[in-house]
């Protein structure tokens, strides 16, 4: 779903602990519905210095939270802070910033959040980044094996008998390497439980009340803690909204129709631009010269690294960012056109090859997920939901079906998915794209029907993804008042405009707007 997997340039409690227990992760085991004991009294966190030249005022820190909040006194693990200090004379509180994924590091959030925000807003509030439960620096971080996304993988549209075995070959090995590697952990990587850490940070931080910012799966997660400890909300913001109904099988199968639509944007863009390009006016001729193109890499992989799946990687950037479009037009054209495969073997080593870091991103994507609700069991049924939505939108459907088919084998038992309905919180802000292709346009709408009082900024036309702080100044500015203020109200603002192309292979154009932060939330995050 929110894949937290790619290269980066560089998405509340009045509830007792025991009847949340109930609402919230049904069924459990025994030992997780067991009424908690006390918990050990938090020993005050302990900041220190560790400043970049960037952010020369970030501090880092460590906090101890229960395995299992349900045993307080059991397991200890640890998460990675980060903090941008408040240097206002009143201080708004705590402001918790989440990139998403599941399975992306907030750490570097922090700093990107309190120099995008107005002086004048970020000056008043702590800006609190951390790595959620088995991601990144916290400890243990979850990673499951190297080389699961080593090129080249088998063809992700199983044409075959053989193809799908060796894609279900590929995906059962996770699931086991993560059985074998962290049986023990596995059980408590899960939405509710990284909620609950929240709620230790908020009384580790001394703080009444938390101010949350998330994108991505990041709305997900602050919907759920707003759900357990609505008292303890002072202001809601949700960027690029999960939808709360579909999670998470269902969300896959809407976000692999939203992604074909956002594909074929780009490729009538590239259409748009056929002086710069040469591959045709006519978007659907230049859509038949891209699976062409796809069908050449399934013969022979370029420069032995890019082939269907690989190219598939490659591209599905362009439907988080469109700050991405000239570089994936370039690659393209100098393939299709100029028969040179080597501006796309760049390309898919910039924007689709796995970094260092990813097996722990994707291990913690894939915990969180096949943990959180039910996936299908039943192989069959799998293989027939994609085989009707790929007849509708071929781009992706496959390519994100074995990304989330460990699902299918996951040795964990799966928890029910919470319902966020609240209408105990104080008004939420929620910010969506019309044409947002990871989190598509419904799910705001749902989400907003869930949290009584919020108030929904739509940006009308835009397709990227996490909208908010790179670059739209009218969305920009009801983010800062909404911090400000606490009141915020339906608006519609205008998209940014289209990036223009550019003969820069390595270069983002400004115009897009939003490098930054795309370059922080990841392409699968």
């Amino acid at each position: 779903m929110l894949h937290p997997l790619k290269k980066r340039a560089a998405v509340l409690l009045s509830i007792s602990t025991v009847a949340a227990a109930a609402v919230l992760a049904s069924p459990v085991s025994a030992t997780s519905a067991a009424p908690a004991a006390a918990a050990p009294k938090q020993a005050a966190l302990r900041w220190t210095g560790c400043a970049t030249p960037r952010y020369p005022t970030l501090q880092c820190a460590s906090l101890k939270v229960p395995l299992d909040h349900a045993r307080p006194a059991g397991r200890q693990i640890s998460l990675a802070l980060t903090r941008v200090p408040h240097t206002a004379a009143t201080s708004a509180g705590p402001l918790l910033v989440n990139p998403g994924g599941p399975g992306g590091s907030g750490r570097a959030l922090a700093g990107f959040v309190a120099s995008a925000l107005p002086k004048e807003v970020a000056a008043r509030y702590d800006v609190i980044g951390f790595d959620p439960r088995g991601v990144g620096k916290s400890e243990p971080a979850l990673d499951c094996g190297a080389g699961h996304f080593n090129p080249v993988r088998p063809d992700s549209v199983p044409r075959d008998a053989a193809t799908e075995r060796a894609n279900l070959e590929r995906v059962r090995s996770f699931a086991e390497s993560c059985r074998s590697r962290h049986a023990d952990v596995l059980p408590h990587i899960d939405t509710v439980s990284a909620a609950r850490d929240i709620e230790a940070l908020r009384t580790a931080l001394g703080a009444e009340r938390i101010s949350y910012f998330g994108y991505s799966y990041g709305t997900y997660l602050g919907a759920v803690y707003a759900k357990l400890h609505p008292q303890r909300v002072h202001r809601l913001v949700l960027d690029s909204v999960v939808d709360p109904n579909g999670v998470w099988y269902e969300d896959n199968l809407a976000q692999d129709r939203a992604f074909d639509a956002r594909h074929k944007a780009f490729l009538g863009w590239v259409a748009e631009h056929d002086a710069a390009y040469g591959l045709g006016t006519d978007a659907a001729d230049v859509e038949e010269r891209w699976y062409a193109m796809r069908e050449d890499l399934r013969r022979t992989a370029a420069g032995g690294k890019v082939g269907p799946s690989e190219l598939e990687d490659t591209y599905m950037p362009g439907g988080y960012f469109n700050g991405y479009w000239p570089n994936l037009a370039e690659a393209f054209a100098a393939y299709a056109v100029k028969k040179d495969p080597k501006p796309l073997v760049a390309a898919y080593e910039r924007f689709g090859a796995v970094d260092p870091s990813a097996g722990n991103g994707y291990s913690v994507y894939t915990a969180v997920q096949c943990r959180d609700s039910a996936w299908p069991k039943d192989w069959n049924q799998w293989r027939a939901d994609m085989w009707r939505t790929h007849a509708a939108a071929p781009f992706m459907t496959w390519n994100n079906a074995w990304y989330n088919a460990p699902c299918a084998f996951w040795p964990t038992e799966p928890l029910r998915a919470p319902d966020v309905a609240n209408a105990d919180l104080p008004p939420a802000l929620l910010l969506q794209a019309t044409q947002d292709a990871a989190t598509p346009f419904h799910g705001a709408l749902s989400m907003r029907d869930k949290l009584k009082g919020a108030a929904l900024v739509v940006e009308e036309g835009g397709g990227n993804h996490g909208i908010s702080l790179s670059g739209n100044k009218c969305l920009d500015e009801k983010v800062a008042a909404y911090l400000t203020t606490g009141r915020a109200a339906d608006a519609t603002c205008p998209a940014q405009a289209a990036p223009k192309p550019t003969t820069a292979t390595r270069a983002v154009p400004p115009s897009a707007g939003g490098a930054a932060l795309h370059g922080l939330l990841g392409f699968r995050g």
